[in-house]
C-alpha cells in the first residue's frame, strides 16, 4: 500500500512539472499568438512604393516619326504666261509654209541640274512611240503681244515613264488652232490647214524629262484644205490657242494682241 501511495504522489508531481513547462513556454511570446497558424504565415510588413519617376511618359514609337514627302510643284509660272511650261532656248527654226516657224528640239527637264534638250529623230527611228500614258503635254504662252510682234505657242512634253520615247509635234499630230475669244469663236488659223511640209516632228523624250517645241505664228489667217484664207492679218483683241494631240486632253491657253 505504502509503494502503491508513492507511485501515484511521483505520477502527479510529473504532470505538475509538465504543467509549469507548458505555462511557461507558451507564455513567453507576444499576447493573442494564434498557434492554429502555420510559423511563417502572418502577414508581412507593407513595402512602401519607391517615387515615381518625374519625366515625360514616351509616348512615340521608336523611329514613328512620319516623313511624308512635300506636294508643291517643281516649278514656277511664269509671269508674262498664260500657262506654266519651261522656256528653252530654240534650234532648228524653220517656215512651215502655213503662217508660222516651228523650233523644234528646245526644252530643258524640270531638274534643278539643268535638262537635256530634245533631239529631232528621223522618220525611221526605231526609238519606241510615247504611250498616252506617260507623256503629258502642256501649252505655254505669253499674256500679251505687242504690236507687230509674232505669238509663239510652246508645246511642252514631258516624259514620265523611265524609259526613253519619241513624240511627234508636227503640225498635223499636235494640232494648234487660234480661235477669236468672244462672238462665235471664230477660228482664224490652224497648223494643219495648209502646212508646206506636213512630215512628222519627232523628238526623243527622255526618261523622266521635259522636251519643248515652239511654233511662232505671223497672225496671218488660214482655210482648211489649203482654201483661200481670208486677205489681212487677225487684228487686236483677245485669242484663244489650243492643242490637240492623240491621247492627250485639250491643252488651252488665251492671250492679247495689243492695239497699235
Amino acid at each position: 500500500m505504502y509503494w502503491r501511495r508513492r507511485a501515484v504522489a511521483a505520477t502527479l508531481i510529473a504532470l505538475l512539472a509538465l504543467l509549469i513547462v507548458w505555462a511557461v513556454t507558451s507564455g513567453g511570446g507576444k499576447g493573442n499568438h494564434d498557434d492554429s497558424r502555420a510559423p511563417g504565415s502572418g502577414p508581412v510588413d507593407s513595402i512602401t512604393p519607391g517615387p515615381s519617376g518625374s519625366g515625360p511618359a514616351i509616348s512615340e514609337q521608336p523611329g514613328g516619326r512620319d516623313e511624308s514627302g512635300d506636294t508643291g510643284g517643281s516649278g514656277g509660272s511664269d509671269g508674262g504666261s498664260s500657262d506654266a511650261g519651261s522656256d528653252g532656248a530654240g534650234d532648228g527654226a524653220g517656215d512651215d509654209g502655213n503662217g508660222s516657224e516651228t523650233e523644234a528640239g528646245s526644252g530643258a527637264s524640270g531638274g534643278s541640274g539643268g535638262g537635256t534638250a530634245g533631239q529631232q529623230l528621223p522618220a525611221g527611228s526605231s526609238l519606241p512611240d510615247c504611250a498616252p500614258a506617260a507623256l503629258r503635254l502642256t501649252l505655254k504662252t505669253d499674256l500679251r503681244y505687242g504690236p507687230g510682234e509674232k505669238p509663239k505657242f510652246r508645246l511642252i512634253g514631258t516624259n514620265t515613264s523611265s524609259t526613253a520615247c519619241k513624240a511627234d509635234f508636227g503640225p498635223k499630230a499636235a494640232v494648234l488652232t487660234v480661235t477669236e475669244a468672244g462672238g462665235d469663236d471664230e477660228e482664224v488659223w490652224s497648223s494643219k490647214d495648209c502646212p508646206r511640209n506636213a512630215a512628222a516632228v519627232l523628238l526623243e523624250v527622255p526618261a523622266k524629262a521635259t522636251v519643248e517645241h515652239a511654233v511662232e505664228w505671223d497672225r496671218a489667217k488660214s482655210a482648211p484644205k489649203c482654201a483661200t484664207p481670208p486677205a489681212g492679218n487677225v487684228g487686236p483683241g483677245t485669242y484663244l490657242v489650243e492643242a490637240k494631240a492623240p491621247g492627250e486632253p485639250v491643252q488651252r491657253a488665251s492671250f492679247v494682241l495689243a492695239k497699235d
